[in-house]
């Protein structure tokens, strides 16, 4: 498969390099330093929506803000550049995509949501779903929007290690919102005897998800569907998954793939779902909400609102738990967080279980 950055000339590189720059000092840099004016500021906060006034008010609030949308617009030009200008290259790389036995269904007739095509989430032009080359544009991406460090998808490897259960070899699990497949292969590895599936709405990210997948010698099926009605059968599913993907929905959608999870599941089956929840923290949970909307985010407020603990309750699941989760290098940390000066994802994983009878 053909690696864009692999590709890339000097002066594409010495962009490349300075937007990941640019983002790593506003991380860990300049959100520090707009922290530690805040605590100058006055007592705490005692509320979320507190902690926003206050921020708004602070004077490096102004260049936190632009910084940080700034800089996701210049990734998002750069990376766009970078594959369009490979297009003939990567569409013939798609269309040739065979070798380990695995499928890909496409659905032309599906219907989109419109919660999923009216926003450019990200603040990717034209979205995830658009166009051919719009899933190299976020495959590229988002190296830079995780500041490399989930090169190698080390994040959703820390996922399937740290928080699935063990699965007999005759297993099949399931991965919801599955992308360009960055977090489906990961579960390859993990059972690999086991049948995985992956479920999306964009055809573009299905098929770099097989092209990748065909040519690392993995055999997944990507199936093109709706997170909330899949139409695999009751009961079949050993493990269902999805990673970063609840946060994009709004509430009902998100009840509605949890109810639809749990429909797959068999007795005994589990749930877990690699996402974020609020520190508890005002003012570094205002910096989330603050994030969501620079970033045309518009569902984490859903989300945060949302007791999917109850929803699972309600989908006839047991046992549901959120777990923090440190994308570092211990993933699932009961233990909460910990210190941490630069700006991160609060990270968490849903957890619950279709009762065995």
């Amino acid at each position: 498969m053909i690696d864009i950055e692999d590709r890339l000339t000097f002066d594409e590189r010495s962009t490349v390099d300075y937007i990941l720059a640019l983002r790593k000092r506003w991380a860990d840099t300049v959100y520090p330093a707009l922290a530690q004016e805040y605590r100058t500021s006055g007592a705490p906060a005692r509320t979320v929506e507190e902690a926003a006034g206050r921020l708004r008010e602070l004077s490096l609030y102004p260049w936190y803000s632009h910084l940080e949308r700034v800089q996701q617009k210049m990734l998002w030009r750069s990376a766009g550049d970078a594959v369009i200008s490979r297009r003939a290259d990567l569409i013939d790389q798609l269309n040739a995509s065979e070798g380990a036995g695995g499928t890909l269904t496409l659905d032309p007739e599906l219907d989109l949501p419109g919660w999923y095509t009216d926003f450019d989430i990200h603040l990717q032009p034209g979205g995830f779903f658009s166009d051919d080359l719009s899933a190299y544009v976020y495959e590229f991406g988002a190296r830079i929007v995780m500041l490399r460090d989930n090169d190698g998808y080390k994040f959703h490897r820390l996922f399937a290690e740290t928080a699935l259960p063990d699965l007999p070899s005759a297993a099949r699990v399931v991965d919801i919102g599955c992308g360009f497949g960055k977090s489906t292969r990961p579960l390859a590895a993990r059972y690999p005897d086991a049948e995985i599936i992956g479920v999306d709405l964009a055809a573009p990210g299905l098929r770099l998800a097989h092209a990748e997948a065909e040519a690392e010698g993995t055999a997944i099926s990507y199936v093109q569907g709706d997170g909330r009605a899949t139409g695999l059968q009751d009961g079949s599913c050993d493990v269902v998954t999805g990673t970063m993907v609840l946060h994009e929905m709004p509430a009902q959608a998100v009840r509605e793939t949890i109810r639809e999870a749990a429909r797959l599941l068999r007795p005994g089956g589990a749930l877990r779902f690699l996402e974020f929840q609020p520190t508890g923290e005002p003012f570094r949970d205002a910096t989330i909400f603050e994030h969501a909307e620079r970033n045309n985010e518009p569902f984490f407020h859903d989300l945060f609102a949302s007791d999917l603990l109850e929803s699972c309750r309600e989908a006839g699941l047991t046992e549901p738990s959120w777990s923090p989760f440190d994308e570092r290098n211990h993933g699932v940390s009961p233990g909460g967080w910990g210190e941490r000066r630069e700006w991160h994802f609060p990270w968490a994983v849903l957890a619950a279980t279709k009762p065995e009878n």
